[in-house]
């Protein structure tokens, strides 16, 4: 992959920049000269997509860095989500859910994002290319629902398109060169979908999924804000 040109004065923020994809993602981006804030349940700062107050501490946080160093913020990448967790596991059929699990997952994987979105998309440069990148899923894609289960799943991924594509309407009243997208990053090496990974699926390492996203972020074309791409920079259909 070409490596674009570096801005020095660049902040790189990585939500889930402790887990699979986003270590793999933090890293990539270092070893290219970025500055990166690589963020977790387990860092300083904190972040927790299920609490809130985490999400606001960490754009105070932010703000203040961003000052003080007269950094811009370019690239903001969420790279968290959930599958799987204790008693929340995908559901077989409708007699499989259960209202507490879909909680769980609408908290990560929709609302926390949105509150993301809430309180650091205005700390996104005013002018000037900057992307913002929300790791989604395929099967979060109703046109391309041909298997049915998952339900808590599909439809905390869809929830999360959605206010991806209204928040990038909004972000380009702001900033004409911004990009606010979803990525799918394809079936990855991870402990989301080890436990899921079917013989025949194409599972890639972290890093390689990293490079794959990196390239699909770097090359996004003008008009592509709102949009929903795989990590080949296909678009998905919603």
């Amino acid at each position: 992959m070409q490596t674009p040109p570096t801005d020095d004065r660049a902040l790189a923020l990585v939500l889930g920049g402790t887990g699979g994809i986003g270590s793999a993602l933090v890293q990539a981006l270092r070893a290219r000269g970025e500055t990166v804030l690589a963020v977790g349940r387990r860092t300083e700062p904190s972040v927790d997509l299920a609490e809130p107050a985490s999400i606001e501490r960490l754009a105070a946080h932010v703000a203040q860095r961003l000052a003080d160093e007269g950094r811009a913020l370019r690239t903001l990448i969420v790279a968290s989500g959930l599958l799987h967790e204790g008693a929340v596991q995908p559901e077989r059929g409708w007699q499989h859910l259960d209202a507490q699990a879909l909680q769980r997952l609408f908290a990560v994987n929709a609302i926390g994002p949105a509150l993301v979105m809430r309180h650091l998309l205005p700390l996104l440069p005013r002018q000037g290319r900057c992307v913002a990148a929300f790791l989604s899923a395929r099967v979060g894609s109703i046109g391309d629902n041909r298997l049915g289960g998952w339900y808590g799943y599909r439809a905390s991924k869809a929830a999360l398109n959605q206010f991806v594509h209204t928040a990038a309407i909004e972000l380009a009243r702001r900033n004409k060169a911004a990009l606010c997208v979803a990525l799918h990053p394809g079936t990855v090496d991870t402990a989301l979908s080890a436990p899921f990974a079917k013989t025949g699926l194409e599972v890639r390492p972290p890093a390689l999924a990293a490079q794959e996203l990196l390239r699909v972020i770097d090359t996004l074309p003008e008009g592509a804000s709102g949009g929903f791409f795989d990590h080949h920079g296909t678009p998905v259909p919603w």
